[in-house]
């Protein structure tokens, strides 16, 4: 996928580029090396997350990663103040902004960049329509890598018919188990070995229930099993 996207970075066309893989796969990390490889080349780069939580998280990843090597990381969300946001803003606009780190806050008209050269998307589905079309006019000069973890059927319609290249990474890191999924009739005895078996390895059960009207007794009875 780096050398997909490195290919396409330093060829004529404008780069419109889907990589997909799953939840821990390593998408950020390919998508922070396309990013340094614009820093490189005297380019700015944005990346644009749907929510401020991810944003945040980005940021902080972004700041460990590039910590050794000179790059300027700020972030545009709810968590800065006015005040602040004004200071980074003219710092964006002078350059002095290597990487900004933003949900759709990017794309408000005081936004302005000395040399925009990467738009990196994380999750674009979950963006409003009226974001998309912002988005899409801020595309056409610019290359853009998109990141998803379940790609919507237009935007892979969109790859498999060539209006978009796409990248995928298939291979989990090598620590990491593999998804089993099992459909099975529900019974209290599962639903207790399954919960027993992932606390005694000290970790985390999140039980999806769909009906809002008897969830609390639901909720009652997994405790009391």
């Amino acid at each position: 996928s780096i050398e997909e996207i490195k290919a396409d970075m330093c060829s004529k066309k404008v780069m419109d580029r889907l990589l997909c893989g799953d939840v821990g796969y390593g998408k950020t990390e390919v998508a922070l090396r396309a990013a340094y490889l614009s820093i490189l080349n005297g380019k700015q780069v944005a990346l644009m997350c749907p929510n401020t939580i991810l944003c945040q998280q980005h940021y902080e990843t972004a700041l460990k990663r590039f910590a050794d090597f000179g790059v300027s990381v700020e972030a545009l969300n709810r968590f800065k103040s006015p005040r602040d946001q004004d200071k980074i803003l003219a710092r964006l606009s002078r350059g002095e902004v290597d990487l900004i780190v933003g949900t759709h806050r990017l794309l408000s008209s005081d936004v302005k960049f000395k040399d925009l050269g990467l738009l990196i998307l994380d999750e674009e589905q979950r963006f409003g329509v009226e974001h998309k079309e912002k988005i899409k006019n801020m595309k056409t000069d610019v290359d853009c890598l998109t990141m998803t973890a379940t790609p919507i059927p237009r935007t892979l319609h969109m790859s498999l018919s060539g209006i978009r290249d796409i990248s995928t990474i298939d291979t989990p890191p090598s620590s990491r188990l593999p998804v089993q999924t099992y459909v099975v009739e529900e019974t209290e005895t599962l639903i207790r070995d399954a919960c027993v078996r992932e606390l005694a390895r000290g970790g985390q059960v999140f039980i999806l229930y769909n009906r809002v009207e008897s969830i609390y007794s639901f909720a009652a009875k997994i405790e009391q099993i």
